[in-house]
């Protein structure tokens, strides 16, 4: 549940969307256009914002100076946080007043709207939700932030400091579990809402999985005088979690729906732009009509191979038999890339970088904390090379049931096109690398991201490589954007009330063949993990297919969809009626005076 944590929208946005990366070949930023240093003059007042008070994130994300710091739950932080924000929010608005037309001042109200975003969930949490903290998850990820492979080893040793300010270690600031307890004891029992059962027991479940590769971690990358901070953190965590266990989780609530204000909310800040009865049509009328075309390709599938079963959840069933050893699983997810890639050149549907990028599997903490293939985005700010991972979970850990599931949706030959294409390229990757490349502003890369456009672009890229997948992968792909228009229906029934869990399971495994893994990890992104989420992948499919034909309507054969595609990630991570606005602005009219010679 998104207001159960001290973790702002745009911060969680970032650590939704994750990318598989290649360690080879820096990133070679072009020179933006001068517009852009004004405009990251003004980021730089909200990102020293965030950075003060979610420092953990600052560095994932480029902000420099922040790698020692943790986050301040210390009495007061909210309010303290809200004041920052409204002393940033008034200096924007006089800069917005002195800013004429143009990007800049577009982007000045990018930012405006995203301080209106974190004002209005503040608001929220307080009038809501009683507090609540995944300590072991918070510290994870400060700790994973800073110990991974892209990370220089200069920046890696903060890791230890970081440690022992959780522990409250010789820094001079009591340990993160001192304020976190000393906030849901001073505020439980009380009238507002209570977590979710289900999140509770999934976040005790996950902790062990947590606090065994903080400990790996520090191993791993040689860091020195760790190992009295760790004990200490896993004295706290214990102590901790036995307080979650048995004061808090018996006063959890069986409900996992939020209230209608904060469900709007959610789809709000995700990017969502439809109304979710118009949403939920479009999804099922969508859904039918990919399982007529799926019925039509698993019939050739099934006659090409012998099968006598002809039904699409047969021959998926099938399909899904040829599993893959995890040894072969990297492998063929590269040589898959490699193959799209060459499509992408001889189709000439976006323009490829020219380096190789890499997949790699999750780690068992790592598929605790995203149960689904997932892109680990590099640092947008001050890049010095580091790429994107496209990150690859096998199994669901530590679910509210305390056991794991084998994920096998994505293991097999020919779900390896649709997955490779949507993390990889031309999908996130791709996006993720032109940002860095083309030297987009800092509010269109940080700020004005949204899931709505970054999953839609991923699922319309599936759409573009599709027709020259074989027709296993084809059929994949047809699979892949049915269950995005299965989650537009399931994920707002579910919160509104109009379908019960089990009816969403029974769609899941039944309608659309998913395995009990990926059932649960869905099941826990719709109802406390992510609400609303899910439904960002149809919605943003459908605006970027909806703004392709109403270009080609106007260019005729000038339309060129490599330069169509090159511009829409010029303009970074914009939301659909802003890109909207950039496309029939600059993009048309720039195509019309090259063909007219004006």
């Amino acid at each position: 549940m998104k207001y159960t944590r001290p973790t702002p929208m745009w911060q969680l946005a970032l650590m939704l969307l994750l990318l598989i990366t290649a360690g080879m070949g820096p990133l070679r930023a072009q020179q933006p256009p001068g517009w852009v240093a004004e405009s990251n003059q003004n980021s730089a007042l909200l990102l020293e914002v965030m950075a003060k008070h979610f420092p953990e994130n600052a560095g994932r994300i480029g902000v420099d100076g922040f790698d020692t710091q943790v986050l301040d739950l210390s009495p007061g932080y909210r309010e303290r946080y809200k004041n920052d924000l409204l002393e940033v929010q008034a200096a924007l608005e006089a800069r917005l007043q002195a800013t004429e037309e143009g990007p800049v001042r577009q982007d000045l109200q990018i930012l405006l709207m995203e301080i209106d975003g974190n004002l209005e969930e503040q608001k929220l949490h307080q009038q809501y939700f009683l507090p609540y903290y995944d300590l072991a998850g918070i510290v994870y990820n400060g700790i994973r932030a800073l110990l991974e492979d892209r990370i220089p080893a200069t920046r890696q040793k903060a890791a230890l400091v970081r440690l022992e300010k959780y522990v409250g270690r010789g820094h001079g600031q009591p340990p993160l579990a001192t304020h976190a307890l000393q906030e849901m004891k001073s505020s439980w029992p009380g009238s507002r809402m209570a977590p979710f059962k289900e999140e509770i027991q999934r976040n005790l479940n996950a902790s062990d999985k947590y606090l065994q590769e903080i400990g790996t971690l520090f191993e791993k990358y040689g860091i020195k005088g760790y190992k009295k901070a760790y004990r200490q953190l896993q004295e706290q965590l214990a102590t901790y979690n036995d307080y979650i266990r048995t004061e808090i989780l018996p006063l959890s609530r069986d409900d996992f729906k939020l209230p209608p204000e904060v469900y709007a909310f959610q789809l709000k800040e995700y990017g969502g732009d439809m109304p979710v009865d118009e949403l939920q049509r479009r999804a099922r009328v969508a859904f039918k009509e990919l399982q007529a075309q799926m019925q039509i390709l698993s019939r050739e599938i099934a006659e090409s191979r012998g099968w006598a079963s002809t039904g699409y959840k047969e021959v998926i069933g099938r399909l899904k038999e040829e599993q893959l050893d995890s040894v072969e699983i990297l492998p063929l997810y590269r040589k898959q890339q490699a193959a799209i890639e060459t499509i992408i050149e001889d189709r000439e549907i976006v323009t490829l970088p020219q380096r190789a990028m890499k997949i790699r599997l999750a780690t068992p903490a790592e598929s605790a904390a995203a149960p689904a293939p997932f892109f680990r985005a590099p640092r947008l700010i001050g890049n010095t090379g580091e790429i994107g991972e496209f990150v690859l979970p096998l199994s669901l850990s530590g679910g509210a049931e305390g056991n794991s599931l084998k994920i096998d949706d994505f293991t097999h030959e020919a779900a390896s096109w649709m997955l490779a294409a949507h993390e990889g390229r031309p999908g996130h990757e791709l996006q993720y690398s032109s940002i860095i490349e083309k030297g987009v502003s800092q509010a269109r890369a940080i700020f004005a991201r949204n899931s709505v456009n970054s999953e839609g672009w991923a699922l319309y890229m599936e759409e573009q490589v599709l027709p020259y997948m074989p027709l296993e992968g084809q059929l994949m792909a047809l699979w892949s954007r049915a269950f995005r228009a299965s989650r537009a229906i399931l994920d707002p029934g579910l919160n509104l009330g109009t379908i019960t869990t089990e009816e969403a399971r029974y769609w899941l495994r039944e309608q659309n063949s998913a395995s009990e893994g990926l059932t649960r990890g869905e099941l826990e992104r719709y109802r406390y993990r992510a609400p609303g989420q899910a439904t960002s992948y149809f919605n943003g499919y459908l605006r970027l297919m909806e703004l392709r034909a109403e270009v080609e309507l106007l260019l005729g054969p000038a339309f060129k969809q490599k330069d169509f595609h090159d511009f829409i990630l010029a303009q970074g991570l914009l939301p659909p009626a802003l890109l909207r606005q950039a496309v029939l602005e600059q993009f048309v009219p720039g195509v019309v005076a090259a063909q007219t010679g004006n």
